[in-house]
This record gives C-alpha cells, structure tokens and sequence, in this order.
C-alpha cells in the first residue's frame, strides 16, 4: 500500500492542548502461583489508559513496548518531548500503553516468574539504538544514522534517560511470551477489537495475541519486529520462527523441530540470507485473519534483515506489507524511532494504517 504525508497528518503532531475524558490503569493477566513465600499473583500486565475529550475513534490503540524497556518508551521520546501516545490521542485515538510482564511497573520476582538476565550493558544500546554505526560490516546502512538526539554516548543526557529505563530480559522467553500472550488477550477481551502496534521484542506479544484471538484485532502494526525467523539472540531463541512459543500452525505442528527450515537468499541487493520454512510451508490461517504492516527504519541495524519476517509471514499465508521509512521521505532512522528527533513524523506516517483499521466517530 503506497502512502504519503497528508497536511492533516503533521498538524495532529503539533503541540497543541492535550484534553482527556479519562485517564487510569488497571491490570491484566494475572495468574496464582505457589511460591516458596506462599501464594503470589505472577505475569500481571500494566495498562494505561488515555482517552481524549475529542474522541475521533471508537477503535482502540494498543501500544507495545520492545526489549527491555517498558511503556514509558511510547509516552515520551529520549530527550523530552510527548511521545507517540500523545501524538495519537491528539489524533483522536482512544490509547492503551502495556508494561509487558517482569518490565517497568509490571513488577518481577524470580520466585514467582523465573530467573532475569544481566542489564543490557552500555555498548549494547549504543549499537542497538543510539549509534548503530557501530556494527559490523554487514549493516551498512547504519552510517545513514542521525536521527538520535545527542552524541548517543554514555553521559550523554539522551543515552543516559534511555539506559535508565532499560532493564534486563527473561531467560526463559518461552514462558515470558505466553505470559505476555495471556496479558495482551485479555486487555483485548475488555476493550474489544483494537488496532495493536508493537515494538522489536514486543513483537511476539502481538503476534501470539493476534493467533489466539484474530476476531479482536484489526490490524498488527509492527515496528520493527525482532527477528529474523528462527533466530538466536541474546534473551532467547525464536524457536517457532517469530516467537519462542507455540503459533497455530496447520498442518499442527507438535514441536519447533517439526518446522523444517530453508535459506531464503534476500531479494533487495545488500540484505543478510535468513531462514524461512522448507516448502511445503506449514500456514497460520488464524494469523492470517489480521492484516499485518512491518515498518522498517533505513539506519536500524534491522534494516537488513526485517524482509526475512515478511518473507516468513507471506510464505505462511499472512498477507503483509512491508513499509521502508526512506521509501516515505523520513530518513536517518534508527531502531528506536519512537525516541528520534522525527518521532512524531514517523508516528503520522503510520497513523494513516491506524486509521484504515479504525472505526471512525459519527
């Protein structure tokens, strides 16, 4: 789908007077366990809501975080300014920001939710977000960066509020990702069909929400998702091609060994080989319910290998489109556009496929 800015598009991003009808929180996905200390509530969801006096949209947003950040990433940007929650209720968008299981106010007890992983060091989130330059040879893309907002150092003031809210990643991603399905399912089942957008490791949570309960959504929005398919990184693999626990496949598959898998060379010169399915492809008809859109961002390191989850979802029977920034005019992008200097650009770019799946206000 070919998409352009419209005028309407960058005054919904301007500044103007925030008025809300309503604002909270509540949880969701809670579930009883026995611990060592007795019973205890695990895998809780954070949800806050924002709902604008000028409601232009009866459909709610659902905002998912990536990594190991929390939903303060979508509520303001690394040096300061409102965040793409602002912007899209200004949009007229009723909006529901998560903290996934185990992150930011969702809190996390080993007794009761398994072992965290160390804190991301320094240097990771310099080559992950805020000087993707750093990576190898194999990113080429990424000396285009120049979005972030300061030298993207530590101490730098913009580095140092995005480390300050990164926190450390499950072990066990298997089990975190259904804790997380569980989470985002039921969110749904209390605010009725939404529009769910995510970001890189929050990318699961849409995906498996979406496979279990394709009637309560309408569109996936994913930001650039993690992956590629099958791939093993720090917090886990993707053992299940987009997630660590199990999609509905058909024909079902009992295992993740049951999905053979193939090399698919990348059809744009300059991206990386990834994995998809040997053919013939096991197919997600429920996933294939939602129409998905993968925005990708010219300077991310995931530039080069974002198509391997397109491929992936297409090969499986998911229609999906695949949205480069550049290909829209907004260049210099990074893995964390949501915190750039364009962020609120970037965020009327991709208001245009939230309102396609929103149901407007009479």
């Amino acid at each position: 789908m070919t998409r352009s800015f419209r005028p309407e598009d960058l005054h919904a991003a301007s500044p103007a007077p925030l008025t809300l009808a309503a604002q909270g929180f509540f949880w969701t996905g809670i579930e009883w366990v026995e611990t060592a200390g007795g019973p205890a509530i695990r895998g809780q969801m954070y949800v806050e809501y924002w709902i604008p006096a000028a409601l232009g949209y009866r459909t709610p947003l659902v905002l998912v975080h990536g990594g190991g950040g929390q939903g303060l990433d979508m509520l303001g940007t690394a040096d300061g300014r409102p965040g793409w929650v602002q912007h899209f209720v200004r949009a007229g968008h009723p909006v529901y920001v998560v903290d996934r299981p185990g992150h930011g106010r969702s809190p996390h007890h080993p007794d009761a939710m398994g072992a965290m992983g160390p804190l991301p060091p320094p240097g990771f989130i310099e080559r992950a977000f805020t000087r993707p330059e750093g990576w190898p040879e194999q990113y080429p893309s990424a000396a285009r960066h120049d979005q972030w907002p300061d030298g993207g150092r530590p101490g730098d003031p913009a580095f140092d509020a995005f480390l300050a809210g990164s926190g450390p990643m499950m072990t066990d991603l298997g089990r975190h990702h259904l804790d997380c399905q569980r989470g985002l399912v039921d969110l749904l089942e209390r605010i009725g069909p939404s529009v769910v957008l995510t970001h890189s490791a929050g990318a699961p949570t849409g995906w498996l929400a979406a496979d279990a309960r394709p009637d309560l959504v309408r569109a996936l929005l994913a930001v650039e998702p993690v992956g590629p398919p099958f791939a093993a990184r720090p917090t886990g693999t993707l053992s299940w091609g987009l997630t660590a626990a199990p999609l509905n496949f058909e024909p079902p598959a009992a295992s993740p060994e049951d999905l053979a898998r193939e090399r698919r060379t990348p059809a744009r010169p300059g991206d990386l080989e990834c994995l998809v399915q040997a053919e013939p492809a096991r197919q997600l008809p429920r996933l294939a319910q939602v129409p998905v859109t993968i925005f990708t961002a010219e300077a991310s390191w995931m530039a080069h290998d974002n198509h391997g989850t397109v491929d992936f979802l297409r090969q499986a029977g998911v229609g999906c489109d695949h949205v480069r920034l550049e290909e829209h005019g907004l260049h210099g992008n990074g893995h964390a556009m949501m915190l750039e200097k364009n962020s609120d650009a970037v965020a009327a770019l991709i208001g245009g496929w939230v309102r396609d799946a929103s149901d407007p206000v009479p």
